[in-house]
């Protein structure tokens, strides 16, 4: 994947949150929530998370080896950095979802799709703190972590 297919990605994928950036978790919030309800639901994580993950598999062979990690996680490193005051105190929960570890279930260094989108409901699960299964501004900030 090329710089300029990295930043496109990023561009679509997450743009920046400047409206709202002071509401804890803002910035996931915009990006995530499909509807514009205010709140993501785990149907908005699966269908984001296929649209996410087919972007970084970059050969399209269903599966996210070492080398695709590589720039997913470079691309997230770099939202963070741009956008970290729109995360909130909740955006290193929301990047555990996202990591290798969390979703290569079956350990074989690759996450494939079906391990990407099966794992949805778990981040879902560890971002929503009320319960209330879906993850809004108040699953976010210092209480969060």
């Amino acid at each position: 994947m090329t710089k300029l297919t990295v930043l496109a990605t990023l561009a679509f994928v997450m743009p920046l949150a400047v409206s709202a950036q002071d509401t804890p978790g803002s910035h996931f919030i915009e990006n995530w929530d499909l509807d514009a309800s205010g709140a993501v639901s785990v149907e908005e994580i699966i269908e984001r998370r296929e649209m996410v993950f087919n972007m970084f598999d970059d050969d399209q062979n269903g599966s996210l080896d070492a080398a695709e990690y590589v720039i997913f996680d470079e691309t997230r490193a770099a939202d963070m950095e741009n956008n970290a005051g729109g995360h909130g105190k909740g955006g290193a929960r929301m990047q555990e979802g996202l990591t290798l570890a969390f979703n290569d279930t079956n350990t074989d260094g690759e996450v494939s799709m079906e391990e990407f989108i099966a794992n949805s409901a778990a981040w879902v699960a560890q971002v929503d703190r009320n319960g209330d299964g879906s993850i809004t501004s108040t699953d976010f900030g210092p209480q969060g972590n």
